[in-house]
């Protein structure tokens, strides 16, 4: 070993030690903040949100803003498990997206509970078996979730947060070639969002609908010559091969999840507000519904459509907004929405996935 190569060994050596150290202190006084409130892993989103976004914004490399992001996200998960583990249901089994949503939010150190359907994440929740849910409400190719809106709706959850999870399907199987595959399996949402390359290269293999990817992934162990459309996630917990990777038609495909929770989250400064809404039955209603939002200067990120389920071509909205229900020019929008809305419901306002 060269005296250069050694030196450099021993200085990171001491880092090491150091940031043992440091790692520890903060823990500690994660635990006695947690003390002095007189609570047990509570958690706060807004202030988790805002640590992580001022790291990321003091951050000058040559770390990426996300392995930042990762690797803090791992540091308070570890801190606060100290205290007791956080329960977060999500739409199992083991190796979906929703359960690499849960880790990527709320780091390693949490206890996942797994569900069979996105009202199993709902019921988990409403009934305290889990502190807080995980639930996909819209993919970048296929669009919204609609059994997430219908139940945000009607549920007396809140949303807590939300997270980005950039979706990578590969094709996984049992089989060593792709010309033994007859038939995949997929959630709905995965064939849709993988449509060409299914076209180009399973063009005679015959689809079946799975629950979720997971369990797709499952039935592929259980019978020859069968495949599943899936995360890398699954192919590891099902000790499947993966006989091509990326087969996504488009390489940025994403899907949007969302954190609820019995929780109402305060401002972290960097806010979104999620509500849904009904107009009167009248020319310019629509028209009418907007104008709050234009008049305060609050931007809106999203609007979606959903059938109300009360009546034939009657049509609730789903509309996403910049900022904090508390912020001043928010709150005057929303209280002149309800003067003019026939219905309003704010489902929550949460920090902005970082």
């Amino acid at each position: 070993m060269s005296e250069e190569l050694k030196k450099y060994r021993e200085q990171i050596d001491r880092l090491d030690g150091q940031l043992l150290e440091m790692f520890n202190q903060r823990a500690k006084l994660a635990q006695q903040i947690g003390h002095a409130k007189g609570e047990s892993a509570v958690l706060r989103p807004e202030r988790e949100a805002q640590v992580l976004q001022r790291l990321v914004q003091e951050n000058t490399g040559p770390l990426s803003a996300d392995a930042i992001n990762q690797l803090f996200t791992e540091v308070i998960s570890q801190c606060r498990a100290l205290e007791a583990p956080l329960h977060v249901a999500y739409l199992g089994p083991h190796g979906t997206f929703s359960e690499a949503a849960v880790f990527q939010r709320f780091g390693q150190a949490t206890e996942g509970i797994p569900v069979d359907s996105i009202d199993g994440v709902f019921k988990a929740v409403e009934s305290g078996a889990a502190s807080y849910g995980m639930v996909p409400v819209e993919n970048s190719t296929e669009g919204a979730v609609g059994r997430t809106l219908d139940l945000l709706l009607n549920s007396s959850m809140r949303i807590c947060g939300e997270v980005m999870l950039q979706v990578h399907q590969c094709l996984l199987s049992n089989e060593n070639e792709l010309s033994l595959i007859r038939k995949v399996y997929s959630h709905p949402q995965s064939f849709g969002q993988c449509q060409d390359w299914l076209h180009a290269h399973l063009p005679h293999t015959e689809r079946i609908t799975a629950s979720s990817n997971a369990d797709a992934a499952r039935l592929a162990t259980e019978e020859s010559f069968s495949a599943a459309i899936a995360g890398v996630q699954a192919a590891e917990h099902f000790k499947l091969k993966v006989l091509a990777q990326n087969i996504e038609d488009d390489a940025r495909n994403t899907t949007r999840f969302l954190v609820i929770g019995d929780q109402d989250v305060a401002p972290s400064g960097r806010d979104k507000t999620s509500l849904v809404m009904t107009a009167a039955n009248r020319p310019g209603a629509m028209h009418d519904l907007l104008t709050p939002f234009a008049q305060h200067g609050v931007s809106m990120t999203k609007m979606e459509s959903r059938p109300s389920g009360t009546g034939l071509w009657e049509y609730v909205f789903y509309v996403d907004i910049e900022g904090h229900q508390k912020d001043a020019k928010v709150a005057a929008a929303l209280d002149q929405l309800r003067q003019i809305a026939a219905f309003v419901k704010v489902l929550g306002s949460y920090p902005v996935a970082v």
